[in-house]
């Protein structure tokens, strides 16, 4: 519960599965962003030579389907939390960090 003045928000901690849990999909996501950052990037440069048009295409077309996965990974952790819990559905136990 929040009281005034107070900062900090509401967390609610499952125990030692869930920081289990959260670790893993944590560190999948963050592999996803960093892979996504390197494909536009790539893309980008590419784009600067004619020759490597077709490429940078491939690369931004790579980088857009993995920003597709970014909510397949929230919500295939939603759905392992659910099943280990038991949880009610949207009661995830997250304690503020979107992955």
């Amino acid at each position: 519960m929040r009281h005034a003045g107070d900062d900090q928000p509401l967390q609610i901690k499952l125990g030692r599965e869930e920081l289990i849990i959260r670790q893993r999909y944590e560190f999948v996501s963050i592999v996803n962003d960093i892979l996504i950052a390197l494909w536009f990037i790539g893309g980008s440069v590419m784009f600067f030579f004619a020759a490597w048009t077709t490429w940078g295409t491939w690369l931004f077309l790579l980088g857009s389907v993995q920003l597709l996965i970014r909510p397949v990974i929230r919500l295939t952790r939603l759905v392992h939390l659910q099943r280990v819990r038991g949880m009610a559905v949207g009661t995830t136990g997250q304690s503020g960090q979107e992955f």
